[in-house]
């Protein structure tokens, strides 16, 4: 068997565990939850657009959040969009690696600042990626 296939079999797993996921919070009553998962992309999308227009963000940084958002406005990706959900998976799974790289240099209060949606989507975005820093208490 091919990397192909072995590739699009994890793609499609982790899309219907995704699907799975938000369905259990939507019929266990937790809407909001539901809601939130699955918005992770789109709140992404908005997150890169702002980073981009941050001074704040060094112009390298700046470079592969640019190269990433013109990957994710493309019509043809590793997996075509038109495919339900694993289409928007492999836009997840380069926005987190992006995302993760920004990281590194330090700028987890960026994100904090710039996140579009709840609290509780940005922390299963920073679990996902690997910072699980406690949040900056509010002041």
């Amino acid at each position: 068997m091919s990397w192909r296939f072995w590739t699009l079999t994890l793609l499609g797993g982790l899309a219907l565990a995704w699907i799975v996921a938000v369905a259990l919070l939507f019929f266990s009553g937790r809407r909001t939850q539901a809601r939130a998962l699955a918005r992770l992309i789109p709140d992404c999308v908005v997150l890169i657009g702002r980073l981009l227009r941050d001074p704040r963000v060094p112009r390298r940084r700046k470079l592969l959040l640019a190269l990433t958002a013109g990957y994710l406005a493309l019509p043809f990706d590793l997996v075509p969009d038109f495919i339900p959900v694993v289409g928007q998976l492999d836009d997840a799974i380069i926005v987190a690696l992006v995302l993760r790289s920004l990281l590194r240099g330090g700028n987890q209060q960026l994100l904090r600042e710039h996140w579009p949606g709840p609290e509780s989507s940005l922390e299963l975005l920073l679990r996902l990626i690997g910072r699980t820093k406690p949040a900056a208490p509010e002041a």
